[in-house]
């Protein structure tokens, strides 16, 4: 460095004159009263003629670099290609520009002594004091972009900082042009085109394809891409991804078009999309797709569903399921479930935490499957905490059953390469009983019927997952109609069955179809008697009374919405019956129960009406159906909850 600069930038005096005030101070402490007024003299006049030794220091060191302006090129060792500045380091003011930044801000030396957050507004120099040579953000000048680059000029005391700016305007835009115009992968799925065609002539499908056709052709020319119809039912759209939010701020109106067309029987079009985007290539993008349109048909169809490589995002969705399910894939299942089971050692069989008779009675189905297959099953269970103690006690008194129940830890130790798990009736890997069990077995199969999560299970060797059955246990009783006889089922089985049904149809009052009440008889026949399943499902008085004093918590919201807030924890069995309970009241279409357990706030919600409660809850960690679904909010106060709840509620109604 040139020696004159290194000669300017010496360090000031400030620990001298500290050292002459102390031996000031020291004096009068001592009562040397003259000395250290002499002391005391001495000092300020050495201090006021530093100070005007400073300043005269600091304005040759401005004319210093005004009058050779090349200092800065020089120390950059060529002709300086970049816009620089140098900066005072404790007052941020600038002391020199070069050429180049000068033709920047509008001439040279025009901003000296100026502060550098006024001429770069954004910048800041706490990466250099932090020892660093880039600039965390980036800059906005005369409407053009730059990377802030920077060091310090080490002479004696650090004082000066350079910065250079680096024009990354072009690449930006070229980049976020490369980003608008990366491809996205849609398939756009009529979920009932078999329903809808079903008994028609050719001709009044092909008017049908024909409108199908045209809605969905005038939906897409308004991203300017490429339709293509692959199958009957399936289409392949691919546009750009500067369309994409139009799309997503336009809530995929395609979804909402679509009902208008009718078959002659009346049944309404449903279609579901399914996006995939950020694919590294094609090939990935409509894998993402094809996740994104399997995710919304376990979902419950009529919704978009966005793939990219971290997250799923859906559009759409409020409807409530239709049924439209075919016996065939339950047919396959059992086969293929079946033949899993046989290449087994041990199968393992495990619902969600909390069981409840669903959960316990689709366990004890899968259990019988495996017994007529002659193969070791275990029921993975928490013997403590569950919503079933009373058909776990008749389970327990059944010979077959004596041993079959184990907890998370001792199923853990037990398992091996050649075990199996089979998941009931939930499709998330933190609502298992145990979830190390989960992850420490390879081959898992899971029988659910809640809508999909984002986070569900995988991978997954057999999954039947239909959103359109009641619950686990129907599915369950399905397998079993096709893979055992009915002799081999035993009469606890069929009433456990049973009871798995009647708890998720409040006794076949809410989401029952035609399925439903078949496999209602086919337990009938086998043995299963509901005045018993109702013995199961009794409270006892002091039950009763905390239940209804649950609904007396109940306050009205939107004027057709019960919410029960409790400050004291309660048994879940009795707030998901409170929250049955309050739909039994004239005008009310949803209700929600919260409650503590713990550090835990804990939501049951359920809906006969257009509230889809699955949706409301899924924003706060829920999950469930339409009509059916519950929340765990750790570490949520109650009240913190029931604001949360209320914001969620007012954003289902105002989408």
């Amino acid at each position: 460095m040139d020696k004159k600069l290194e000669r300017l930038l010496k360090p000031g005096k400030g620990i001298y004159f500290f050292i002459l005030f102390c031996f000031c101070a020291l004096s009068f402490l001592t009562g040397h009263t003259w000395l250290g007024i002499g002391e005391l003299a001495v000092a300020l006049l050495t201090l006021t003629f530093y100070l005007v030794e400073r300043n005269h220091r600091k304005h040759m060191l401005a004319q210093y670099l005004q009058s050779d302006p090349d200092t800065l090129e020089s120390a950059c060792k060529g002709d300086g290609p970049l816009p620089a500045l140098m900066v005072q380091m404790d007052t941020g003011s600038v002391t020199w520009e070069n050429f180049r930044f000068s033709k920047l801000t509008g001439g040279l030396n025009a901003m000296v002594d100026e502060k550098l957050e006024d001429i770069l507004p954004g910048a800041s120099l706490d990466f250099l004091t932090e020892g660093k040579n880039e600039a965390p953000r980036d800059v906005t000048l005369n409407g053009r972009r730059y990377r802030v680059y920077g060091s310090i000029l080490r002479g004696s005391d650090n004082r000066l900082g350079v910065l250079y700016l680096s024009d990354l305007t072009e690449m930006y835009q070229i980049r976020d042009e490369y980003i608008r115009s990366r491809p996205v992968v849609a398939i756009i799925l009529i979920d009932n085109y078999e329903e809808m065609t079903q008994n028609l002539t050719e001709s009044a499908i092909s008017k049908l394809n024909a409108n199908l056709n045209d809605t969905i052709t005038q939906w897409t020319e308004e991203y300017r891409g490429l339709l293509r119809r692959l199958e009957r039912n399936r289409f392949l759209f691919i546009f750009e991804k500067r369309d994409l939010d139009r799309a997503k701020a336009d809530k995929f109106s395609l979804l909402e078009k679509i009902h208008k067309i009718q078959s002659p029987s009346g049944l309404a079009a449903s279609i579901s999309i399914g996006l995939g985007v950020d694919g590294a290539d094609f090939e990935e993008g409509y894998s993402f797709a094809a996740l994104s349109i399997e995710m919304a048909l376990s979902r419950g169809g009529d919704q978009a569903v966005i793939k990219d490589r971290f997250n799923f995002d859906f559009y759409g969705g409020r409807s409530k399921e239709t049924e439209y399910r075919s016996k065939v894939r339950s047919r396959v299942t059992a086969n293929s479930m079946m033949e899993l089971i046989a290449q087994s050692d041990h199968v393992f069989i495990m619902g969600h935490k909390n069981a409840d008779l669903d959960s316990l009675g689709a366990a004890v189905g899968i259990n019988c499957l495996c017994r007529k297959k002659g193969k070791k099953a275990s029921i993975v269970i928490d013997l403590e905490h569950n919503a079933c103690p009373r058909l776990l006690d008749e389970l327990r008194g059944v010979p077959e059953y004596r041993d079959i129940f184990l907890s998370g830890q001792d199923a853990l130790l037990a398992c091996d390469n050649k075990s199996i798990l089979i998941v009931v009736d939930t499709n998330r890997p933190d609502q298992v009983e145990f979830q190390p069990l989960l992850e420490a077995i390879s081959k898992v199969c899971v029988v659910d019927h809640h809508r999909r999560a984002a986070d569900y299970i995988n991978p997954v060797v057999v999954n039947l997952h239909e959103t359109y059955a009641s619950s686990a246990c129907e599915l369950v009783t399905e397998l079993v109609s096709y893979a055992v006889e009915s002799r081999d089922v035993l009469p606890i089985e069929a009433k456990s069955l049973m009871a798995g049904i009647c708890l998720d149809t409040k006794f076949f009052n809410v989401r029952t179809g035609e399925r439903t009440f078949e496999a209602a008889a086919v337990l009938r026949r086998i043995g299963a008697d509901t005045t018993e399943v109702k013995l199961l499902l009794q409270n006892d008085f002091h039950d009763t009374l905390e239940k209804y004093q649950i609904i007396k918590e109940a306050k009205l919201y939107r004027d057709d919405l019960a919410i029960a807030a409790l400050e004291q924890t309660t048994n879940r069995i009795l707030a998901a019956q409170a929250a049955d309970e309050l739909l039994n009241i004239s005008g009310i279409t949803a209700s929600f129960v919260l409650y503590p357990d713990g550090d835990v706030t804990i939501i049951s919600a359920r809906s006969i009406g257009t509230a889809n409660v699955q949706m409301i809850l899924e924003p706060l960690g829920g999950g469930g159906n339409a009509a059916t679904a519950g929340a765990q909010m750790q570490g949520v106060t109650v009240k913190d909850a029931l604001d949360k709840l209320i914001a969620s509620i007012d954003a289902f109604y105002e989408e």
